[in-house]
């Protein structure tokens, strides 16, 4: 790579992308990469306060730019993800699908420890849509060290991919509405169709509804019941809280499952329950989730949906961004909520 002053650079090759800017107004590529330079281009190069351009001169240790954001994109990108063609020096990496962006945040870090090499990333465990852009990565030179890049590229791919996206799977789900008052008729149940607009996004089905009274070995019956009908999750609604007559909890423990945790780091949200029976987990839903538009039900759908089973260390680190703030307009989930930095 050679410096050459713009006015001495007729009929020569740019070998970087240069950027035009006018604040509040404008910001793009006003020349391209590769481009052979023609008088006309001279005043707009000084124009944009450019004395000098770059021509590309091969050097086996430095890798241009363009190349190395290719590189570093083609090895962070596992199933579920391309990467556009580079443009300013950035390659831009998208989902090919729905689904939950996984990211190995400690290898991020690992990445961005190492000198001239850039990866930002959307959050991990966020819910992506098919084409969305959830990384972007460049070098800071306009050519890196050779052995630079190789260690970046190294972290990024071993030993698994930096960044995938996992489908979610389309799962039956079976609800059981616990209460007295809504089983001896006394109310209606609103909680279904609050499930049916929650599970929708994943393309879920609904496989029944159950309603019992406050009884927990009744409550144990009916969630056994749904999973032996073929249920892949099973809700149950209502008596989550600490009042004596609340006894959801006890009738999901006389299931026999494995309870991760009961009482979540997470606002609004905390009397939440998960548990595993088996493989199928059955999750207890306090009255907020019909109250509030997102809640800890829209932090553990997603990774339900994308059949990975939750531990209690993944609960205990929702309480770092587990405060919503219930802003007027909801923009979950491009918010801080539920996201551990």
């Amino acid at each position: 790579m050679r410096k050459v002053p713009v006015t001495e650079a007729v009929g020569m090759v740019l070998c970087h992308d240069i950027t035009k800017i006018i604040p509040g107004c404008e910001k793009g590529r006003a020349f391209r990469r590769g481009q052979v330079i023609t008088p006309g281009d001279i005043p707009k190069l000084l124009d944009l306060g450019k004395k000098h351009i770059y021509v590309w001169e091969p050097e086996i240790d430095l890798i241009h730019e363009d190349e190395a954001a290719l590189r570093l994109a083609r090895h962070s990108a596992g199933p579920g993800l391309s990467w556009d063609q580079p443009n300013q020096g950035r390659v831009n990496i998208r989902a090919t699908r729905k689904g939950l962006l996984k990211v190995q945040v400690d290898r991020l870090h690992n990445v961005n420890e190492l000198d001239d090499v850039v990866m930002a990333t959307l959050h991990n465990n966020r819910v992506v849509t098919k084409d969305q852009v959830v990384a972007g990565t460049r070098v800071i030179p306009l050519a890196i060290q050779r052995h630079l890049l190789e260690a970046a590229e190294e972290i990024c791919a071993k030993p698994s991919p930096l960044l995938t996206v996992k489908p979610f799977q389309p799962l039956w789900v079976g609800v059981v509405t616990t209460g007295s008052e809504v089983y001896s008729g006394r109310i209606q149940d609103g909680f279904c169709s609050i499930i049916r607009q929650k599970i929708a996004p994943f393309n879920a089905r609904i496989l029944g509804q159950v309603i019992v009274p406050d009884d927990p070995q009744v409550i144990s019956t009916q969630i056994r019941q749904m999973i032996a009908e073929g249920a892949d999750l099973v809700m149950v609604t209502g008596g989550m809280s600490v009042d004596p007559d609340d006894v959801t909890p006890a009738g999901i423990k006389a299931t026999g499952a494995d309870v991760v945790f009961y009482g979540a780091p997470v606002l609004p949200g905390s009397m939440f329950m998960l548990a595993y029976l088996g493989h199928v987990p059955v999750c207890g839903l306090p009255g907020c989730v019909m109250f509030n538009k997102t809640t800890i039900l829209d932090l553990i759908l997603p990774r339900i949906f994308a059949e990975e089973r939750l531990n209690r260390s993944d609960i205990v680190n929702l309480g770092h961004g587990g405060l919503c703030e219930e802003c007027e307009i909801c923009r979950y989930p491009a918010c801080p909520f539920g996201k551990a930095t």
